[in-house]
């Protein structure tokens, strides 16, 4: 109600300048996923801010590691990745750096819970836990559509087996610029196997096409609403003919590329335990 939007937004005290920074607890920054404006962020960040104050970085690929090497005091550096629509999406990642200090994790995860959120503590790397595993899916999926699956059907497999949204939906949903940012990352850190994504994906934005925010993705937008898939696509990615896969199979595909991966980030330590990555891909 309207009584309770004002004792919220009271809460919120709008600025153009960093003065009140000295007194904060947790500081989070969410600028472009660029490493370099990063970096420059905290180091601006850090001349304004309190002796005790965590910084907390809402990357979604980057190492946490590497944004603070350079920095002051890299023992309050954090991650802390919200997924979007961050108001609807319970899950948040707090990332440990190499250098991160205890008390700031504790910091940053008691921050999390106390917006309501679910925090799930991971370790430092390319995509940390749920983008990482989310790339090798999407990977697969992309996969299928070269290889002549439509996009259509390898969303429908996937919401018959529970998921909110399918592969190509969801890519247009967080925007093919920032997936594609997010699989190169992963390429870098992990090779071909991660390749596909970022080859298809370079191709679609090559052609102006980078989602729901520009109303042209795997999907044709207008006023926001989903209007039917752009069979351009196929042309643009070198499909000719088209393949009638068993709804069954395309699922098997995808759901399997995540079981790898989360069993190799669990014997990498990315987790402590197995309920852990349950409850990111579940939240």
């Amino acid at each position: 109600d309207k009584r309770e939007l004002g004792q919220k937004l009271a809460f919120i005290s709008p600025t153009l300048d960093s003065t009140g920074l000295s007194k904060a607890d947790i500081v989070l920054e969410a600028v472009v996923e660029d490493l370099e404006i990063k970096r420059r962020v905290l180091a601006d960040t850090e001349q304004r801010i309190g002796e005790r104050t965590v910084f907390a970085t809402n990357t979604s690929s980057l190492p946490i590691t590497d944004i603070a090497a350079g920095a002051l005091h890299p023992e309050r550096v954090v991650g802390l990745h919200f997924f979007n629509p961050v108001h609807r999406m319970p899950l948040v990642e707090i990332i440990a750096g190499q250098r991160s200090s205890p008390e700031a994790v504790a910091t940053a995860h008691a921050f999390a819970i106390k917006l309501g959120k679910t925090p799930v503590i991971v370790k430092d790397g390319p995509g940390f836990l749920v983008n990482r595993i989310l790339t090798f899916y999407l990977n697969e999926a992309l996969q299928m559509l070269v290889e002549g699956v439509r996009m259509e059907a390898l969303d429908e497999a996937m919401e018959k087996f529970g998921m909110p949204m399918g592969p190509f939906a969801l890519l247009d949903q967080v925007g093919l610029d920032t997936a594609g940012h997010v699989a190169s990352v992963l390429r870098a850190a992990f090779g071909e196997r991660a390749g596909a994504t970022v080859d298809v994906l370079e191709t679609v934005i090559a052609s102006e096409r980078l989602g729901r925010k520009n109303g042209r993705g795997f999907y044709r937008y207008r006023n926001g609403k989903r209007r039917g898939t752009d069979d351009e696509i196929y042309n643009l990615v070198g499909v000719r003919d088209s393949r009638q896969v068993p709804a069954e199979t395309l699922q098997e595909r995808m759901v399997l590329a995540m079981i790898n991966e989360a069993v190799l980030c669990l014997e990498e330590g990315v987790v402590a335990q197995p309920r852990d990555i349950d409850i990111a891909m579940v939240m």
